[in-house]
C-alpha cells in the first residue's frame, strides 16, 4: 500500500500508443548530446536495456535523479518527488517524438516497442489492454 499523499505514474495492463502528432513513422533512438543525457536518452536507456524490469515511477524518478545528480537519500528524495503529481510516460519524448509505444504489464513493469513493429500493432489492437494515447506536442 502506498503512503498517503504519494502519487504514481504507473499503469497496469496498459499500452501507451504514440502521439497523434508524432513526427516519425518509424521509431528512432533519441540522439545523444555531447555534454549530458536528455530525458529521452535516460528513459530509452533504462527501458530498452531492461524491458519489464522497471515501473514507470522507476523510470521517471531515475531520469530526475540522474538529471539532478542525486546519489544519496534516494528513498527520501523519491518520496518527496512523488509527494506531488508527476508527468507519466504519456508525456515522455519517447512516445511523443521518437515513435515508441510503452507496454505496462500486470505488475506495472514497462517495455518499449517501435511504432512500425508487429509487436506494437499487436499491443495497440489488444482489447484486453487499456489503450491510452501519448500526449500531443501541439494543441489543436
Amino acid at each position: 500500500m502506498k503512503p498517503q499523499g504519494e502519487h504514481t505514474t504507473n499503469y497496469m495492463n496498459t499500452f501507451i500508443v504514440v502521439a497523434d502528432d508524432c513526427p516519425t513513422s518509424a521509431a528512432q533512438v533519441p540522439p545523444q548530446k555531447v555534454d549530458s543525457n536528455t530525458v529521452a536518452n535516460l528513459h530509452f536507456d533504462m527501458v530498452a536495456q531492461f524491458p519489464y524490469r522497471y515501473t514507470s515511477d522507476d523510470v521517471i524518478f531515475g531520469a530526475y535523479a540522474s538529471k539532478n545528480n542525486l546519489t544519496t537519500n534516494l528513498d527520501t528524495e523519491r518520496a518527496l518527488f512523488f509527494s506531488k503529481g508527476q508527468p507519466c510516460l504519456r508525456c515522455s519524448p519517447l512516445t511523443k517524438r521518437y515513435g515508441w509505444g510503452v507496454h505496462s504489464d500486470a505488475d506495472g513493469k514497462v517495455a518499449i516497442y517501435p511504432v512500425e513493429s508487429v509487436e506494437y500493432a499487436r499491443f495497440a489492437s489488444d482489447k484486453e489492454l487499456k489503450q491510452v494515447k501519448a500526449m500531443r506536442s501541439k494543441k489543436g
